[in-house]
């Protein structure tokens, strides 16, 4: 198993406060979150313990699986987890809610993952009708 890009020191020196059982996931979740990143990473071609022998880009991807972590976390947390859809009619009433997380699973947004480099846009292009010349 490889090393883990963050700790729960990490998240405490940001200003989170945890209870002792968020204290006890985080520790379960930021290893799970490194080995995430670096199987997305080798997915795409990307060595990210290479890429981290930068100090910057090592601290880009502390924060990311410190972000990942906190997402997690907070699903699980008492309080409702942050909603993404919501919808409510009348009379008949009836109500739909969709969860951001609502598996409760550590991921990376596209976003954060561009950022980082390991994935890239790309295009290609593909003849539909096999022309090869125009007479």
């Amino acid at each position: 198993m490889g090393r883990s890009y963050a700790d729960l020191s990490d998240i405490i020196a940001l200003g989170y406060t945890l209870t002792p059982q968020q204290e006890e996931a985080a520790g379960i979740l930021l290893p799970v979150a490194s080995a995430k990143i670096r199987v997305i990473a080798t997915k795409y071609g990307k060595n990210i313990d290479e890429m981290c022998t930068d100090e910057d880009f090592a601290d880009a991807v502390k924060s990311v699986v410190i972000q990942s972590a906190m997402r997690a976390l907070n699903s699980i947390s008492d309080t409702s987890p942050a909603v993404s859809q919501m919808s409510q009619s009348a009379l008949g009433y009836s109500a739909s809610i969709t969860y951001i997380n609502a598996g409760q699973s550590v991921y990376f947004m596209r976003s954060e993952l561009k950022d980082l480099g390991i994935l890239r846009q790309s295009f290609g292009a593909l003849e539909v009708y096999g022309y090869d010349s125009v007479d």
